[in-house]
């Protein structure tokens, strides 16, 4: 099983798992609102990705101020898991970050 972990509402979350339904994969969407991630899995994401977790582009993050800005990013994401960049795509053996082409391609998806 594939576990696809971002938010419901995401547009790029919804087009992982519809894409992947789509080949017959067995996938399931892991809302981060509904079921929080562990520090753990924090850690482990951000010593993968580094700071390409932390989604500077979101509203959350254009929210926040500059002192908390500051703040340690996995603090910061842990407080706001709405600051960790979507979707996050865990298959038993591996591990991407985002619905780009590479992910896709990896996956065995085409565009």
């Amino acid at each position: 099983m594939i576990v696809v972990t971002g938010l419901k509402t995401c547009d790029n979350c919804k087009k992982a798992v519809k894409a992947l339904a789509a080949q017959g994969v067995s996938v399931r969407l892991r809302d981060l609102r509904d079921e929080p991630v562990t520090a753990g899995e924090i850690n482990s994401w951000y010593a993968q990705f580094g700071g390409s977790l932390l989604n500077t582009r979101s509203t959350t993050w254009r929210n926040l101020s500059e002192a908390e800005r500051a703040d340690d990013p996995l603090a910061l994401m842990a407080t706001h898991p709405a600051l960790i960049k979507r979707p996050v795509v865990e298959t038993p053996n591996d591990r991407y970050l985002g619905w780009t082409t590479a992910t896709r391609g990896a996956l065995g998806l085409s565009d």
